[in-house]
């Protein structure tokens, strides 16, 4: 009796050593990281108010620090932010559709763009908008929990820091909870690597929190 056939996993078309097979993903990979990568809090401070973010605030390029400088500036950070996540993710779908998998490796790739942005010398933000953005078109009913949960602890506490962390880490559960990919493990994997890279870049707050003194988070009028 001839065993029964195991069913051929996407991700064996990425690592299989085949170099037709990997140009999906390296395209994948190389675009969603250039998305990913424009320093948007960056750009608008400079250009809209002449200064460096970098020599502000918390020194991050996102949309808290900005927001500190300028709310409509942070708003617009935000929602930029976002979009790019979101781009990567959309643009994956286009170029390769039907491969589900690649939209895990964009999502992915996008947030380390931000994180790690070529133009900053490496240093950029700490990819929640972003990982936001691809994670909205991935998983949206495990996002709009976890936006849920990042507003209720964020008006418990007004750390956006905590909110986002707590956040964040919980969001890998929220996905497998809510059945998006209960039987794609490799997507979950993604995630939950995107996940902790986010939490990682948040380590400065981490210690800051624990000490008791990470600065609560408040508008600066005018």
């Amino acid at each position: 009796m001839a065993a029964p056939a195991i069913p051929k996993s996407p991700a064996l078309d990425y690592i299989n050593g085949d170099p037709v097979s990997m140009i999906p993903f390296l395209l994948t990979a190389a675009l969603s990281y250039l998305l990913g990568s424009v320093p948007f809090g960056y750009l608008l401070v400079r250009v809209f108010c002449g200064q460096d973010i970098r020599q502000s605030g918390s020194g991050n390029i996102g949309a808290t620090n900005v927001a500190r400088s300028s709310p409509v500036l942070g708003g617009l950070t935000l929602l930029l932010d976002v979009l790019k996540g979101m781009s990567a993710v959309l643009l994956s779908r286009v170029l390769f559709p039907g491969q589900e998998l690649l939209t895990g490796v964009a999502a992915l790739f996008a947030v380390l763009g931000h994180i790690f942005t070529p133009w900053l010398k490496f240093r950029g933000g700490k990819g929640v908008a972003t990982g936001l953005g691809s994670f909205l078109l991935l998983a949206p009913k495990a996002i709009l929990l976890m936006i849920g949960v990042f507003v209720a602890v964020g008006m418990s506490f007004r750390y956006v820091s905590l909110a986002s962390i707590i956040a964040v880490g919980l969001f890998p559960f929220a996905v497998w909870l809510l059945n998006d990919y209960k039987n794609q493990v490799q997507m979950i994997a993604l995630m939950a690597a995107s996940s902790l890279l986010i939490i990682i870049k948040h380590r400065g707050n981490i210690r800051r929190l624990v000490a008791r003194t990470e600065p609560r988070f408040q508008l600066r009028r005018g």
